[in-house]
């Protein structure tokens, strides 16, 4: 569906970017969109592909003062059945209760556009303004997430390229629009174990070792463990084990090994180092014969209030006259890489109640306040 001529610039370009199907790590030309906008006005721009993966680095002004980067994501997650869609998910369309419908609408075709508007008309507004207004964006964020933001930011930390403050598009509001902002995210740390024994008869068990009677207590034992308190920006440290796997198949043979996978999702007070020998020295405790594979897919970062906060906290407050909650809950973001930058990184999108459900949509007009909100917050740190 065509967008309407009566819409306005931000939703214009919403539908626009909907409409094409950039399910990761396909861009399917959403950022040639973005560029093609931001050049118009000025914004040097650079391309970056890492193997399958578009990103793109866009900047504006000099690098005398501070830096505002808007980060975000082109690739949407898959639709789902489609035929359990109301409407085509990549129609874009705009139903009788003022929703915009479409894949991508939350999450977050409809924030880049929003940035995009926000930053073509402070450009216009003030040409010469103070620092330097940017753009990081991939396509590769739904996915492993190896090529995209992360790569840039290498490439930026290899430049020495400053970001002093970054908002990221992630649909951080639950209710109404910018009722809470994302000020940090918990670090993502995962395990595969393997806990092995000896394979044999379930007849004859004095001649096995079962895996599986042998790891119960120690997983057992770290799911009940407290991993810390949390403090005030962040919940306790959580433990959760999401997949086990173990057995032939067979009803009558004792299994050879298990394989466990879990997660901690852990807070500042928590380290990577210490949880890993906190559990090696749980299952050793336990006498297993074990061995484990990691995989970190973030620390921890914490934008404690400051400047960009601030500026976030009092645009939305002008724009809608609500007071926002600054919050680290949820999953990651690509955020996590930004914040190696030492950089202040707040999450600022609509309302995320349906993202990556059937049937993804928003309050359209949301797009043109937080279109509003980008704008007023570029005013109070650029202008």
């Amino acid at each position: 569906m065509t967008a309407p001529a009566e819409l306005s610039p931000t939703l214009q370009l919403a539908c626009d970017l909907i409409r094409r199907p950039s399910v990761t790590p396909v861009d399917a030309d959403c950022q040639t969109l973005m560029m093609n906008r931001l050049g118009a006005v000025g914004f040097q721009l650079e391309p970056m592909r890492f193997e399958d993966v578009d990103n793109f680095w866009a900047t504006h002004g000099n690098q005398d003062g501070p830096v505002l980067c808007f980060a975000g994501h082109t690739d949407v997650v898959p639709t789902g059945p489609v035929q359990q869609w109301q409407h085509e998910p990549f129609d874009a369309l705009i139903d009788a209760d003022g929703m915009l419908c479409g894949r991508g609408a939350a999450d977050m075709k409809g924030s880049l556009a929003s940035m995009v508007i926000a930053s073509e008309r402070f450009v216009n507004d003030h040409p010469d303004h103070r620092g330097k207004i940017a753009f990081l964006i991939t396509s590769d964020e739904e996915g492993p997430a190896h090529h995209g933001t992360k790569a840039v930011v290498e490439l930026l930390k290899a430049r020495n390229e400053r970001l002093d403050w970054c908002i990221v598009g992630e649909p951080s509001s639950t209710t109404l629009l910018g009722d809470v902002v994302k000020n940090g995210r918990r670090g993502s740390l995962g395990a595969k174990l393997t806990v092995r024994g000896k394979q044999g008869h379930v007849a004859y068990p004095h001649l096995a070792r079962n895996p599986i009677h042998l790891a119960a207590p120690a997983l057992a034992e770290l799911a009940a463990e407290h991993w810390d308190e949390g403090n005030a920006f962040f919940p306790p440290t959580s433990f959760q084990i999401s997949n086990l796997n173990s057995g032939t198949g067979a009803t009558n043979v004792v299994p050879g090994d298990l394989v466990a996978l879990f997660n901690f999702r852990f807070s500042t007070e928590s380290t990577v180092e210490g949880l890993q020998q906190r559990v090696a020295a749980i299952l050793d405790k336990h006498q297993l014969d074990w061995s484990i594979d990691w995989a970190l897919s973030g620390l921890p970062f914490l934008t404690e209030p400051g400047e960009l906060l601030d500026a976030v906290s009092s645009s939305i407050k002008a724009v809608t006259g609500r007071d926002t909650q600054p919050s680290t809950s949820g999953g990651t973001s690509d955020g996590r890489f930004i914040a190696t930058l030492g950089t202040q990184v707040v999450e600022l999108g609509p309302v995320n109640a349906t993202i990556h459900q059937v049937d993804e949509r928003i309050l359209a007009s949301d797009l043109d306040l937080l279109t509003e909100i980008y704008y007023q917050t570029l005013v109070r740190l650029l202008a």
